[in-house]
């Protein structure tokens, strides 16, 4: 490739959605449709793969990518239509020697067989919906595996040669905590080496919302949230896991690459049914998806309609947002501020965020040390005071 081709570059980070599940759990509101195996999957990875050779026109130049995350929905359902659409991804886009390739999985439709597969596929790292060890809470959630085909799940991963990535909820109503302990304590036991742990949130729509509205199931207690975290934190730390971001702790040299890109304003290209993008101006530009008339465009965020096969519709892209140079500064210190990290002094100074840093200081929400700015325990407890002042500083 010519050093001195002139064309944007193709994102190093890929991410594809794939919009089925066996069935919709009680919590869930992102987009997928139930299939118990029977839907049309090749047409779904032919069109998934249309989708991407979209964007890969000549006034773009490739690059090889560096992460391809492959989430859902659950895209274990595909079975080994997974490891075509993998496959596929690869002969039209080259891979890094070092590529990160991560898939979700739930544990009902990860055989230790498809596992062989994927690994044989490239894939590195398995991400597992677990949630919970209590086998009660599972079929509250409306969950369909229970915890020991979790485990197992987590155990075939590992014997595959894959990293495993548990994902653990806490909050959920009737959990005690020592369940939640023994939840932390056994995905670890089964070799993951990086957990995610998010609390149960009540999102409208769900039937989960509809049941606590009609008083048969209970609403999330916040204490308990909270205690469930920091009973996460401590847990985990000391099985030697580190708290890299929020939600997420791994062990060394386990962290998610892939995700860590969304934090830190790398440009992706998301593809699929619901799936969002992120473009830097020249690219979006070169797609005609921004104006090229020097208006203030530094990135584009943009996604697809929510339907299994948004190529077919008239407008196969749902939304369309045009971020200013402020605008992406901000994004970045705020999405920044979630991992432990933090961000530099200059990335606040360009976000003009640093008396807000100093104030967030003074309320002992951040502390600067080294000349970074870094979120404390308590900032992350209260995120939402943190994020709104980085992005609502001075408008």
């Amino acid at each position: 490739m010519p050093w001195d081709d002139p064309r944007p570059s193709l994102p190093r980070h890929l991410y594809v959605h794939v919009p089925v599940c066996r069935s919709k759990c009680a919590y869930c509101d992102f987009y997928s449709r139930a299939d118990l195996g029977t839907g049309d999957h090749p047409r779904l990875v032919r069109h998934t793969l249309g989708l991407l050779r979209g964007w890969l026109i000549p006034e773009v130049r490739r690059a090889p990518l560096q992460t391809l995350y492959l989430g859902g929905g659950t895209p274990t359902v595909l079975g080994d239509e997974l490891v075509t659409l993998i496959k596929g991804v690869q002969a039209m886009v080259p891979f890094t020697d070092d590529i990160e390739v991560t898939v979700e999985a739930n544990p009902e439709s990860l055989t230790p067989e498809l596992a062989e597969s994927l690994a044989d596929a490239g894939v590195t790292r398995v991400s597992v919906g677990v949630q919970s060890l209590d086998d009660d809470a599972l079929r509250r959630l409306d969950r369909r595996h229970d915890s020991a085909s979790a485990l197992a799940a987590l155990r075939s991963v590992a014997e595959a040669g894959m990293q495993p990535s548990a994902d653990l909820m806490c909050g959920i109503p009737g959990v005690s905590a020592d369940t939640w302990e023994r939840s932390l304590e056994g995905v670890v036991e089964a070799g993951a080496v990086h957990v995610s742990v998010y609390p149960l949130t009540v999102e409208q729509g769900t039937p989960l919302a509809a049941r606590i509205a009609a008083g048969t199931a209970d609403a999330p207690d916040e204490d308990a949230v909270v205690d469930g975290m920091d009973a996460a934190a401590r847990s985990l730390g000391t099985f030697g896991f580190e708290r890299y971001e929020v939600a997420n702790y791994a062990m060394p040299g386990h962290r998610s690459r892939h995700n860590t890109a969304y934090w830190t304003g790398r440009p992706y290209i998301g593809v699929g049914g619901g799936a969002h993008g992120m473009l830097d101006v020249a690219h979006a530009q070169a797609c005609t998806l921004a104006p090229d008339d020097g208006r203030d465009v530094a990135r584009v965020r943009y996604s697809y309609v929510s339907d299994p096969f948004p190529g077919d519709q008239p407008s196969p892209l749902a939304s369309l947002e045009l971020l200013t140079v402020l605008d992406a500064a901000r994004e970045d210190a705020m999405l920044g501020m979630r991992m432990t990290d933090g961000i530099d002094e200059g990335v606040a100074e360009r976000a003009g965020v640093t008396d807000v840093m100093r104030s967030l200081a003074d309320d002992g929400l951040v502390s600067h040390d080294d000349g970074r700015w870094r979120p404390t325990a308590r900032g992350w407890l209260l995120g939402n005071e943190v994020f709104g002042r980085i992005w609502n500083a001075g408008r």
